[in-house]
């Protein structure tokens, strides 16, 4: 079930850098801003959500964004990419989803589900016999997504926010 029947989720590229910019910085304030240090949220937003930073991504091969629209408003992301492979999957061909954000007024309305959908297949599509992804280790209602979509933990590294190390958990889902 999507949010409405004009849900539509594209391939972003440059022209959406700007969307794409805004529509990070929002999800990633909503969803991490009560939880961590104004001062270390700033850096990282600084750092890694600018337009220009964006952009980059944006025209790097090794990066997939998929932009999902409402009415042709931007409601949710998903990044995706194939340059980040952590030791324990080295004798796979895995893909990774970097990020997976929706709008927090389209939170239970089943946008994610579409998003995580569209990057399954994607990742069917290319061949790739696992996904995963990594997560903060205190975002609990983004780890129980990801086990209802059966992603096991195989792991953990460090996240840097601003100043503060923080621990990612790592998922799997074998596709093959």
């Amino acid at each position: 079930m999507t949010p409405t029947n004009d849900l539509i989720i594209t391939i972003a590229n440059a022209k959406d850098a700007e969307a794409l910019t805004k529509l990070s910085i929002t999800t990633f304030r909503d969803t991490f801003g009560a939880d961590n240090n104004p001062d270390d949220m700033d850096k990282y937003i600084a750092e890694q959500m600018n337009e220009e930073t964006l952009t980059e991504e944006l025209f790097n091969s090794d990066n997939l964004f998929f932009l999902a629209m409402d009415n042709e408003i931007p409601i949710g992301y998903a990044k995706m990419r194939t340059v980040k492979i952590p030791e324990e999957l080295k004798n796979n061909n895995p893909i990774e989803l970097e990020r997976l954000y929706v709008l927090q007024s389209y939170l239970n309305k089943k946008v994610g589900a579409a998003i995580m959908s569209r990057c399954i297949e994607h990742a069917i599509n290319q061949k790739h016999d696992v996904i995963w992804l990594g997560v903060w280790e205190h975002n609990y209602r983004a780890v129980n997504f990801y086990n209802r979509w059966g992603f096991e933990l195989f792991g953990s590294h460090e996240f840097v926010l601003g100043n503060d190390v923080q621990t990612d958990v790592l998922m799997k889902k074998m596709l093959k």
